[in-house]
């Protein structure tokens, strides 16, 4: 494929379940399942962590959380890095070295201080984890176009754990309307950045890589009346996990569940943040649609590829949790992934296992440029055309995860049946995902799946040594992997007499 154009969109904390293209029978999501009716959805796709700053940092780099450093969000760094390394491979200055122009719009939650513009990209640093309400460009904005200010009513709070009031904001209605949103701020400037760079192109020839990342719909959902009562909480139906015991599991999980105060809303308070959540996702996928309509009204659309992902995904009161945090479960590993690249075969759905870090080497291949000598991923570009992967078929994914709140480490690998979470100084944790679907029944003890543990287990000891993760030197001594297959710790331990 010849270098092509690139639109990379990016929500965070969103859920597969609930776009149209992934089965949701209620939400209405137009855009985006056009988008994956005109190219590849991915069907198992994952995040390497559920955290934005790490996630977003593999997607920058193309490398593994615990290769880049970057293991959790800076406004709660348990002491790891807070800015990549100045020699970082990072996937933007390939396309620029490739004569691309590259633009931002957006969350970054790529470090502390250091935005777009420190890497030489066209956009401004919005910091922080969450919507940007009180930046001044987004009141300067609101004030030019004469749009009321951010005002939250009704808002719907959790209760702290400990009994001291009030807890976590988790939804409330925006005072605003919808074109004056957060959300229609950041699509207004990505148009703005995408009418330059067609007129640029006229003239230079120059392709160019644009992102738009939208805050939502990660909680809390602050969102106009107009979406905030879309969906009728009736028609919601609460996850099947929301049966949770936390019987056989990390004592952890329990403690989050208290956290996130998820026991402190009955059924019908659930469907109604449910509900609402829908609604943030719709609204979002109006933007996406607006987008795209540029694209076609520029005459782009014939030569750009259009990526759309998250970071990771979100509770929402499965398993009686909310937010993400120390659970290596389904709802925040598994992330929408849809991919339109022009000339590739349309209405694709790819069952092969990939992660936000393929997605580095994937535009790199895309824009020509070449590959970096440090890249875990691998590119999708041969799954987007049809053809089979290199290497075969991607059967297993590998996660990681080092601590959000609190520092907290774990490793989990995933095929196309059993799902193994390694947790250090806890309960290891083992699903049958074919006979239970929404991870309840922890059966990493039980008999009959003995030989599924142990085989899964040296499995993640062997990738994980590959990788160079040191998370395999714990487990060369603490997990049932067989004598045969563990290594020489550090290449010392046969050495030492």
């Amino acid at each position: 494929m010849s270098p092509r154009n690139i639109l990379f969109l990016m929500t965070d904390q969103h859920r597969v379940d609930t776009l149209g293209c992934y089965g949701n029978p209620t939400v209405t999501t137009p855009a985006l399942d056009a988008l994956a009716a005109d190219g590849t959805r991915f069907d198992r796709f994952y995040t390497p962590t559920a955290i934005c700053t790490p996630a977003r940092a593999s997607l920058a780099t193309g490398l593994h959380p615990f290769r880049h450093g970057m293991l959790n969000n800076p406004e709660r760094n348990g002491g790891s890095k807070d800015e990549l390394d100045d020699d970082a491979p990072l996937l933007w200055r390939r396309l620029q070295d490739q004569g691309y122009r590259v633009g931002h719009v957006g969350k970054w939650h790529i470090g502390r201080e250091r935005g777009p513009e420190y890497y030489g990209l066209d956009g401004e640093h919005l910091p922080g984890a969450l919507n940007p309400f009180h930046h001044p460009s987004y009141e300067k904005w609101l004030a030019e176009h004469r749009f009321p200010p951010f005002a939250v009513a009704d808002p719907v709070f959790g209760t702290a754990a400990n009994g001291t009031g009030r807890g976590h904001l988790l939804a409330g209605r925006l005072r605003q309307p919808a074109h004056a949103t957060v959300e229609a701020f950041l699509t207004e400037r990505t148009l703005g950045l995408l009418e330059r760079y067609a007129a640029e192109r006229q003239s230079d020839g120059a392709p160019f890589m644009l992102s738009c990342h939208w805050y939502g719909p990660h909680l809390p959902y602050l969102i106009p009346d107009e979406y905030y009562d879309l969906y009728d909480p009736a028609d919601v139906p609460l996850p099947a996990s929301m049966a949770e015991t936390f019987a056989g599991k990390p004592d952890v999980q329990r403690r989050y569940s208290e956290y996130w105060s998820a026991d402190a809303f009955d059924a019908d308070a659930w469907r109604k943040l449910i509900a609402v959540y829908w609604g943030y996702v719709t609204m979002i996928d109006h933007q996406v649609g607006r987008l795209v309509a540029a694209l076609k009204r520029l005459g782009l659309w014939d030569d750009t590829a259009v990526f759309f992902t998250a970071d990771h995904g979100e509770f929402t009161g499965a398993h009686r949790l909310n937010d993400k945090g120390p659970a290596m479960y389904e709802d925040i590993y598994r992330i929408p992934a849809v991919a339109r690249v022009p000339g590739a075969p349309a209405g694709r759905v790819c069952d092969d296992f990939a992660t936000l870090t393929d997605l580095n080497p994937t535009l790199s291949d895309l824009a020509g440029a070449p590959r970096p000598e440090r890249c875990d991923g691998s590119s999708l570009l041969p799954l987007l055309s049809g053809t089979p992967a290199a290497g075969g078929e991607r059967d297993q994914v590998v996660a990681e995860f080092h601590g959000h709140h609190f520092p907290y480490s774990q490793r989990m690998i995933r095929d196309r049946r059993h799902k193994l979470v390694h947790n250090p100084e806890s309960t290891h944790e083992l699903y049958d995902l074919r006979a239970d679907p929404h991870e309840l029944h922890n059966v990493y003890d039980a008999p009959a799946y003995a030989a599924v543990r142990r085989d899964l287990t040296a499995r993640l000891y062997g990738e994980l040594q590959r990788r160079g993760d040191p998370a395999y030197s714990w487990m060369s001594y603490m997990s049932d992997i067989g004598g045969d297959r563990a290594a020489d710790v550090d290449g010392v331990a046969g050495e030492v007499s």
